[in-house]
């Protein structure tokens, strides 16, 4: 197969006119620059705003595929939803601050802890999300995804006081609620009980309410899964069924003890 055969066979295969990679490097400048605008101390809020309008209006070329670009006026109305965002991130690392014994500042929290930084892209990630803006919500916390490993779908509706500790491996999915007050440590799951596509348009991952708390490693799965308030998930739980108030749930595992042979 000759050079010219290659690349008509290469061009054939080619089947997405949308597809442009660039766009994903573009939504991580945009992330990169709005996180640094709403919390870096020497970033000029004033001149990024400003900044982040051009970049937003490039996403608006790439991800906005109808002819009259009717996703531009997101813009105006994401801007302004901007200070009740930080507002609210600021309640998520007061949160963290106080729930984990090893931060020393609150500084510490919004530089160094990679579960702040998911729930930050989420949420700002998240009112796109609201605005029916495509694509770019979910480049952004996979963008966080990449960099924290904590997974957590823009659709999903998460209250105030959010703490994430440690954060590796926790996957939100996208019809998840999470209410206020809620810590949840590494690897935990809020999935889908049942993997398929019609289910699309349907409440799929479990819901949970004010003060809980989910420890390491524990799996809770299902639209219809309820974790009732002030309740406490062990570690390497599994539950597809609801919990009510006030319950402690613990995975119980099986210890067996290696007999020595006796030696005479």
């Amino acid at each position: 197969m000759n050079k010219k055969s290659i690349i008509d066979q290469i061009k054939k295969h080619k089947k997405q006119p949308n597809l442009r990679y660039k766009l994903k490097e573009k939504v991580e400048v945009f992330t990169n620059l709005l996180f640094y605008t709403l919390f870096d101390i020497d970033t000029a809020v004033e001149k990024n705003l400003d900044k982040l309008e051009d970049q937003f209006d490039g996403l608006v070329d790439l991800a906005c595929w109808d002819v009259d670009k009717t996703c531009k006026a997101v813009w105006y109305s994401y801007v302004a939803k901007l200070p009740n965002i930080l507002k609210r991130l600021n309640l998520d690392a007061e949160a963290t601050v106080n729930c984990d014994p090893a931060s020393l500042s609150i500084e510490e929290v919004y530089m160094a802890y990679p579960g702040f930084y998911a729930i930050a892209i989420y949420r700002l990630a998240h009112e796109l999300y609201l605005e029916g803006f495509p694509l770019v919500p979910r480049l952004m916390t996979e963008y966080a995804h990449r960099q924290t490993g904590v997974d957590i779908n823009p659709g999903a509706q998460i209250g105030d006081s959010f703490h994430i500790d440690h954060g590796t491996g926790i996957v939100i999915g996208e019809t998840a609620i999470i209410k206020d007050h809620v810590k949840i440590y590494q690897g935990v799951t809020l999935g889908g009980l049942y993997v398929a596509k019609h289910l699309q348009k349907t409440k799929r991952h479990p819901t949970i309410e004010n003060n809980v708390t989910i420890y390491a490693n524990a799996t809770i799965l299902g639209g219809d899964t309820i974790i009732g308030e002030n309740s406490v998930i062990g570690g390497n739980a599994w539950l597809t069924a609801s919990v009510p108030p006030n319950s402690t749930v613990f995975h119980t595992p099986e210890i067996k003890i290696k007999t020595l042979p006796h030696v005479s």
